[in-house]
């Protein structure tokens, strides 16, 4: 279960700094290194600018949500052998 979580973890990093550095520094839309022109006329610079901010932030909030779940479930095993050890010694 800690496996699977850190792996999403992991992933859920790699695309948040992707969307980040794909970001228009200048809040224009798409930036133009990553093929931003193409994305802007298809769906608009609004458009696009809504789509990679709402992606932003959904995956840093999934970040933070997958972070505390992570810590939960380690303190709440490390809590669980740490009761085990003491009842067999």
């Amino acid at each position: 279960m800690i496996t699977a979580l850190t792996i999403l973890i992991a992933m859920n990093a790699f695309l948040l700094m992707a969307i980040v550095l794909i970001q228009n520094p200048k809040g224009g839309g798409i930036d133009s290194t990553f093929g931003g022109q193409g994305a802007n006329q298809m769906f608009g610079a609004a458009r696009s600018t809504d789509f990679i901010e709402k992606l932003t932030w959904i995956l840093a909030i999934s970040m933070f949500v997958l972070a505390i779940i992570t810590a939960i479930i380690v303190s709440g095993s490390s809590e669980a052998g740490q009761v085990l050890q003491s009842s067999q010694g």
